[in-house]
């Protein structure tokens, strides 16, 4: 997001965008898994092979955001963005979207990447549901 100051020896300083880590895998895929959790404080997203293996991860924080605009509509499309470029990297044409969470960056994120030349296979909720929970405690009796 931000830009980095490198000083070179004669005095020079040259700017330097900031760039995501990425682990470079031995072959390249065609389709992918795009897993975005949001929550009310940050939006993480990873990108897994088709089996699974996470092979990138952005979150806002990482890009640079910090405090509450971690978990703002435009730091989730950032972060989306900067997953698609990854995606683009490592020759993912096909994907299938699995959401989890409840925070505002949900339907930021999904459709940034529908404005992206990306084929989106499927779009899944996994956030988890209670199914009733625990029983409550019964009432005292004095």
């Amino acid at each position: 997001m931000g830009k980095k100051r490198i000083a070179q020896k004669g005095g020079v300083e040259r700017e330097v965008l900031k760039e995501v880590p990425v682990s470079a895998p031995s072959r390249e895929m065609r389709e992918g898994r795009i897993y975005v959790f949001s929550s009310y404080n940050n939006t993480i997203m990873s990108l897994t092979d088709a089996s699974g293996n996470v092979v990138a991860q952005v979150s806002a924080g990482a890009i640079g955001f910090k405090g509450t605009k971690k978990s703002t509509p435009f730091a989730a499309s950032k972060v989306a963005d900067a997953l698609f470029q990854l995606a683009q990297q490592k020759g993912i044409g096909k994907v299938e979207i699995f959401v989890k969470g409840v925070g505002a960056g949900r339907d930021s994120a999904l459709r940034s990447f529908g404005a992206k030349d990306i084929e989106i296979k499927a779009i899944r909720d996994v956030t988890p549901i209670p199914h009733n929970g625990p029983q409550p405690p019964k009432v005292r009796r004095v």
